[in-house]
């Protein structure tokens, strides 16, 4: 209710000063509890969400605010991503608003505290309620990418409700690479392995910039390799028309005008894996609408971070708010059976 009178003040900072105020503001807040399950309740992988909405990786990269989160209303968290060692990311500035364009711009480069800082703030939240993701990366400047993921899988899955393996952010060079599929499979064998029979799920997040065969290839694979799900997608590479001063930056582009393209590759994903593969929409999602047709187009879950630069957080419970009354609306007795039914 209240954001609408501070968002001047925050737009009136650097963008990546205003991100680190809301994160320690955060902190701050009062303790509020998960949300419980109820009529939006789905099933994906195993694990039980109490709503189909999540914060997307970026937000909390280092898990500092992982439960204030949750208790914004969201039915999951994903924290990260999060790299072996430390790493600053690239030069600053490498985070811009878009405001025409209600989007972002960012270059970030996997800025986070590395693992050790990670998992010390997670060992502190050990046994509280939750959906926890934890999104891994590699290194920028790592002799071996494939390695630093499967050291990440091993230090975070007794953690994690589930891993989210990042291979899509166009912020690290080469990193793109990996959805190749030698790569691919290559990768995906190291983090299974090192996860064990008994770790959690591991979802794969893929970049929204690629090719029919690419989808193909990367569908199959996830089949095969039996991932928990797919997070469709990363940031895109691509430029539409823009209105922003900020439209030249370099970086991966988010926010409303990634929203037609996230929401086609749910589309191309469902088709390539016959419906069999979980997946997970986000890009560009501000609404209960927006959300509501991403489930449609065959996502079981969806996930949001840039809406929150211009909604505030109040957005995760109108959106799960809207996605009950939409769902009552067009008939449907829940989420799962909704899904994929455009």
């Amino acid at each position: 209710m209240l954001f609408p009178l501070f968002r001047p003040a925050l737009f009136a900072l650097d963008s990546e000063q205003a991100h680190r105020l809301t994160v320690e503001a955060l902190k701050l807040s009062p303790s509020r509890t998960p949300p419980r399950r109820g009529a939006l309740a789905i099933e994906v992988a195993g694990i039980d969400f109490p709503n189909p909405l999540g914060m997307a990786a970026g937000f909390d990269k280092d898990a500092e605010v992982p439960d204030p989160l949750l208790g914004l209303g969201f039915g999951f968290v994903e924290v990260g991503s999060i790299t072996p060692l430390p790493q600053a990311g690239n030069p600053q500035p490498r985070l811009f608003r878009l405001v025409e364009d209600r989007a972002v711009i960012n270059r970030m480069g996997f800025n986070n505290g590395g693992r050790d800082a990670a998992v010390q703030r997670l060992e502190r939240r050990m046994g509280r309620a939750g959906v926890l993701g934890i999104n891994i990366g590699a290194n920028k400047d790592s002799p071996d990418r494939i390695a630093d993921y499967a050291v990440m899988t091993r230090a975070m899955a007794p953690h994690a409700t589930y891993l989210a393996v990042n291979i899509s952010s166009p912020n690290t060079p080469g990193l793109r690479a990996l959805q190749d599929e030698g790569a691919l499979t290559a990768l995906l064998d190291a983090v299974l392995e090192a996860r064990g029979d008994q770790g959690p799920p591991v979802f794969l997040k893929v970049a929204p910039d690629l090719e029919p065969a690419d989808i193909d290839a990367i569908g199959r694979i996830a089949m095969d390799k039996r991932l928990g799900a797919l997070i469709v997608s990363n940031t895109t590479i691509s430029r539409p028309v823009l209105a922003s001063r900020h439209a030249g930056e370099a970086g991966g582009l988010s926010g409303a005008p990634l929203r037609d393209l996230a929401q086609q590759r749910v589309r191309d994903f469902r088709s390539a894996t016959g419906g069999a593969m979980p997946l997970v929409g986000v890009g560009g999602i501000a609404s209960a609408d927006d959300a509501w047709a991403r489930i449609r187009a065959g996502a079981s879950l969806v996930q949001l971070y840039s809406a929150m630069v211009y909604e505030g957080p109040g957005l995760p419970r109108r959106i799960v708010s809207g996605l009950e009354r939409l769902m009552k609306r067009d008939g449907f007795a829940s989420i799962a059976e909704a899904v994929g039914s455009e």
